[in-house]
């Protein structure tokens, strides 16, 4: 741990090899989702480089803090889950949603029905994730911040879907002249 204080990369690279497996276990166990559980232990070993200076020796073996950092960031995967059951619930209730959450209602905001029934086509042929951030963006008037929030999923990986499934929209919805 006193080489990834000293912010030496191979260093981590040498606790994510013996200890990723265990960690993925864990997460795995307690989120039963193959991807959330990826996604947690990729958070754990972010969180341990940028606050390896706090690792306490006394406290228990980088394993320990490892599983502690594992545990935690599981916690809050399955607290965001609720927050998303949540907010789906409220938007499904004001009518954002059709047939239990499939396909968003796209304010009319002067948009031709054809033109509507165009961006839905073009949003169905995306990967789900970046439709599901792009409808919640776009259609549903959240900020990147409480999609991240209430798909338990980190700012940045939203931003990366919503620019992803922008840029698949350009090639998808070529302009009209």
């Amino acid at each position: 741990m006193a080489r990834v204080v000293a912010r030496d990369r191979d260093a981590l690279g040498e606790i994510y090899d013996e200890l990723s497996g265990i960690l993925f276990t864990v997460a795995l166990r307690m989120l039963g989702d193959p991807t959330d559980a990826e996604e947690v232990v990729q958070d754990a070993f972010v969180q341990m480089w940028e606050k390896a200076h706090l690792y306490n020796a006394d406290l228990g073996t980088p394993l320990q803090w490892a599983l502690r950092i594992t545990r935690n960031r599981s916690v809050d995967r399955i607290r965001a889950r609720g927050r998303r059951a949540v907010l789906v619930e409220a938007l499904e209730s004001e009518g954002w949603f059709e047939s239990g959450g499939e396909g968003a209602r796209v304010p009319e905001a002067g948009l031709e029905p054809v033109e509507v029934e165009r961006v839905r086509r073009a949003l169905d042929q995306l990967p789900p994730d970046q439709s599901q951030a792009l409808r919640l963006a776009f259609m549903n008037g959240l900020s990147h911040h409480d999609i991240a929030e209430a798909l338990g999923v980190p700012l940045g990986t939203i931003k990366a879907r919503i620019r992803r499934g922008m840029l698949k929209l350009r090639e998808l919805l070529p302009r009209e002249t």
